[in-house]
């Protein structure tokens, strides 16, 4: 009868957590790596025009952005209600705007225009003109996809 022993429940191993940090700390270095860090603050009311044929960014990285349109409501107070141009975290009047491209940008960046759909055009135009002087030719617009009529 020594041959066969009764039959006892066996206990599973217990989970070994030895590597657990590892891989705690492989992901978060993933997500360091990974991820891109917001570069400016919107300071301005955008909603984009609707357009039809419109083209996605390859590379964003070389990419630019400019806002025009009126302050949120919380910044009228100082920075009024009428339509603003901003770059990076800062408003900027007209004249500067040449300034600030042509020493804070590289020639070969896509300058992406950013304009509320109650913008003048006047002043798109006037901005235009402004980014020629900082020979800044690579303009981007921004609209929102509307379906084909």
């Amino acid at each position: 009868m020594t041959k066969f022993q009764s039959k006892k429940e066996k206990q599973k191993p217990a989970v070994s957590t030895a590597s657990l940090p590892d891989i705690v700390f492989m992901l978060l270095f993933f997500f360091m790596v990974v991820t891109v860090m917001k570069d400016a603050d919107q300071l301005v009311e955008v909603r984009l025009p609707d357009a039809t044929e419109l083209k996605k960014i390859k590379n964003r990285t070389d990419v630019q952005n400019v806002y025009i349109g009126k302050p949120f409501k919380s910044l009228a107070s100082t920075a009024g209600s009428a339509p603003r141009i901003q770059i990076n975290d800062k408003f900027v009047e007209m004249d500067e705007v040449a300034l600030i491209l042509k020493k804070g940008t590289k020639e070969k960046d896509l300058i992406n225009l950013r304009v509320d759909k109650d913008v003048t055009m006047g002043m798109v135009t006037d901005v235009k003109t402004e980014f020629r002087k900082a020979e800044r030719l690579r303009v981007n617009y921004m609209a929102l996809q509307r379906e084909k009529d």
